[in-house]
């Protein structure tokens, strides 16, 4: 903390322990070394749930199916609105109001049975990404 620009050398002479030691404890503790610097990364959601899942369990805590955030459609959204993108295809909306009335009427012209199917298949996706252990999958 005193000289966040102090290299691994300088920092292993003054704990008298190897570069590659000091490397691997600044990064357990969630830091990364860019441009001269070490600075504070976020570790992966992959990297961390598997030690978080084991120590739950040692506390006998129920762990519940729980997708991780993903930056893709989620699972229980993804009957929804992958059959909206569909309908987007090569669409181009010129104002906030016509988009909205696009989706308006997109939903209102999906019978229920649209609907019960994308809920009936929420198990199944569920327990996919449980099974996937937090990796991507298509």
């Amino acid at each position: 903390d005193e000289d966040p620009s102090q290299t691994l050398s300088e920092l292993g002479k003054i704990l008298q322990v190897d570069e590659s030691t000091v490397s691997k404890r600044l990064k357990g503790l969630g830091m990364i070394q860019k441009q001269g610097h070490w600075v504070p990364y976020e570790l992966l959601s992959t990297h961390v749930a598997k030690p978080v899942k084991t120590y739950l369990e040692t506390l006998k805590w129920e762990v519940l199916p729980h997708p991780p955030y993903s930056p893709d459609i989620a699972p229980s959204n993804f009957h929804l609105f992958r059959s909206m993108a569909h309908g987007l295809a090569d669409r181009l909306f010129h104002s906030y109001e016509e988009a909205q009335k696009w989706i308006d009427s997109w939903i209102a012209s999906k019978d229920m049975s649209f609907f019960r199917r994308g809920i009936h298949v929420l198990p199944e996706r569920w327990e996919k990404v449980v099974s996937s252990d937090g990796q991507y999958f298509k």
